[in-house]
C-alpha cells in the first residue's frame, strides 16, 4: 500500500487530527487510518484538540460533534477563525441539528456514525484532493487499501470505498488560512466572462480559474477547498442549473447519493463570501452562478 504523502508528494505522510472523546472509537479509528498509510494524532476533547491544533500543521481535522470542554461544532469555528484546512465531523446521532451546525460552523463534509472506515477513507481522500488545486506536482497513483476496512459498530452505508487516487495535503489558500488569502487587491475586472489577466467575470466577480483565486469587488476572497471547488463547477456552467445529486458527486466525489444538506450549507456559506445575488436558487432543481 503506497503512503498517501503531504505536501503534493514530499516524503511525508499525511496527518490527520482525530478528535473523539470515546477512547475505543478513538483508538479503532486511529489504527485503520495508519494501516492506509495516514499519521495521526489523537485528543480526547475540544480544548486538548485546539491546542495540538495550533502547536502544528495538520493536513485534515476529523471532528466528533459530542466533545467534553469545547464541542465538535465550537472546536470547528475556532479552527476557522485562522484556517481553512479541511474539517470532516462525525455525528453520532446523525440528527438535523448536528449537521447543519458542523456545516455552518464551516466542516467540508460529515460522516454518521457508526461508520465504515473504507467510507471514511473514502471521504477523506476525496476532501484532501479538493484541497491540493495549488499543487504543483501531480497526485501519486494509489495503491488500494483493502476493499472493507473495519467497521466501528455495526456498518452504515456503503461497505466498500470508491477507488480514489492516493490524497495529497493542501498546499493553496487551506495551507495559508484566511488571513493569508484576504485582502490583496487586484485591478477591477471589465468585460465579458473572459476578462483582462485570464480572469472569468461575473459582474463585480472575478475568478483567476489558473491561480486558484477569487476576487469580489477588487478584493481577493478567502476560501475553503470545497467553496473554491463549488464556485469553479458553477464558474465552468455559467447561466447553467446544477442540481444537488451532480454538485455531490462533481464537487464532493460521492459515488453514491449524498446528503444534499452538504450542498444547501456549502452554497450559502459561499454566499456569504462573494455575495448572496451571484448564485440563484432554482425552486425544484437546484442553483446556478448568474452571468
Amino acid at each position: 500500500m503506497s503512503v498517501p504523502t503531504a505536501r503534493g508528494g514530499a516524503s511525508e505522510p499525511v496527518t490527520i487530527l482525530l478528535v473523539e472523546d470515546d477512547e475505543v472509537i478513538r483508538k479503532t479509528v486511529a489504527m485503520a487510518l495508519e494501516r492506509y498509510g495516514y499519521r495521526v494524532t489523537v485528543a480526547g476533547d475540544g480544548l486538548t484538540a485546539l491546542e495540538l491544533f495550533r502547536e502544528r500543521r495538520h493536513d485534515l481535522l476529523l471532528l466528533d460533534v459530542m466533545l467534553p470542554v469545547l464541542d465538535g461544532i465550537g472546536l470547528c469555528r475556532r479552527i476557522r477563525e485562522s484556517s481553512l484546512e479541511p474539517i470532516l465531523m462525525m455525528s453520532a446521532r446523525g440528527d438535523s441539528l448536528d449537521v447543519v451546525s458542523g456545516l455552518e460552523a464551516g466542516a467540508d463534509d460529515y460522516v454518521v456514525k457508526p461508520v465504515d472506515i473504507s467510507v471514511l477513507v473514502a471521504r477523506i481522500r476525496s476532501l484532501l484532493r479538493r484541497a491540493t488545486f495549488a499543487s504543483t506536482e501531480p497526485a501519486a497513483e494509489p495503491t488500494a487499501g483493502p476493499t472493507v476496512g473495519p467497521t466501528v459498530g455495526p456498518t452504515v452505508g456503503p461497505t466498500s470505498a470508491p477507488a480514489l487516487e492516493a490524497p495529497t495535503a493542501p498546499t493553496s489558500q487551506a495551507a495559508a488560512g484566511p488571513g493569508a488569502a484576504a485582502g490583496r487587491n487586484v485591478p477591477s475586472p471589465a468585460g465579458g466572462p473572459a476578462g483582462p489577466h485570464g480572469l472569468l467575470v461575473f459582474g463585480d466577480l472575478a475568478i483567476d480559474p489558473a491561480g486558484l483565486e477569487v476576487f469580489s469587488a477588487g478584493r481577493q476572497v478567502a476560501l475553503a477547498p470545497t467553496e473554491l471547488r463549488l464556485l469553479l463547477e458553477f464558474a465552468a456552467n455559467p447561466g447553467i442549473v446544477l442540481d444537488r445529486r451532480t454538485l455531490l458527486r462533481d464537487v464532493w466525489d460521492y459515488g453514491w447519493d449524498g446528503d444534499s444538506r452538504v450542498v444547501d450549507l456549502c452554497v450559502q456559506r459561499l454566499r456569504k463570501k462573494i455575495g448572496a445575488e451571484r448564485i440563484e436558487t432554482v425552486r425544484g432543481f437546484g442553483y446556478k452562478l448568474r452571468r
